[in-house]
């Protein structure tokens, strides 16, 4: 129907008097590149189908809140992207794994795991103080397996310039985990 104007274009044109239209016109342009993205990151259609949903709610919920400083699609999939990670972390927070009492416990396993679970502690905390964007970026890339001329695409950039974002992101992570180690 408005396939030849921009996403951008029709926010401000329709958002105001028409969000319905507005609505429909997104959510068919991007409903199976968001699903396609959720069953990349979940592996599980029923999870994929729910986030997809879950995440136009969202958008359009804030959509008021768009500010075209970058393309639309690249801030629904960022949204799209965030809120699966958030999910399968909240996911993996809830659960809950039972101990049978006939299960032998050996000391080096328990040491293993207990430095295992520090390790996993120090770089959280260092990735804790990156910014939203070097986050987003190693994500992309080690999370969800994207190449970096996939990054460069999302971001309208160039993919020199994602790779020198990734080194310096991972090389920040690294000095603050070398700190927090020696200290």
């Amino acid at each position: 129907m408005h396939a030849s104007i921009t996403d951008e274009t029709v926010i401000r044109l329709y958002l105001p008097n028409q969000p319905s239209e507005c609505f429909e016109t997104l959510y068919t342009r991007y409903v199976n590149k968001v699903y396609r993205r959720c069953l990349s990151i979940t592996k599980d259609s029923a999870k994929a189908e729910d986030f997809t949903h879950d995440i136009f709610l969202k958008v359009f919920d804030k959509l008021d809140h768009f500010q075209e400083r970058a393309r639309f699609s690249t801030w629904l999939y960022s949204i799209a992207y965030n809120y699966c990670l958030d999910q399968i972390r909240l996911a993996k927070r809830l659960n809950t794994v039972s101990i049978d009492d006939d299960d032998d416990f050996n000391v080096a396993d328990t040491q293993d795991s207990a430095l295992h679970e520090e390790t996993l502690h120090l770089v959280k905390r260092a990735m804790d103080t990156l910014s939203k964007e070097e986050t987003t970026f190693l994500r992309l890339k080690y999370e969800d397996g994207m190449s970096i001329d996939q990054i460069a695409d999302m971001y309208d950039m160039k993919a020199s310039a994602v790779k020198m974002r990734l080194k310096r992101s991972r090389d920040k992570i690294h000095r603050l985990y070398e700190q927090q180690y020696n200290s």
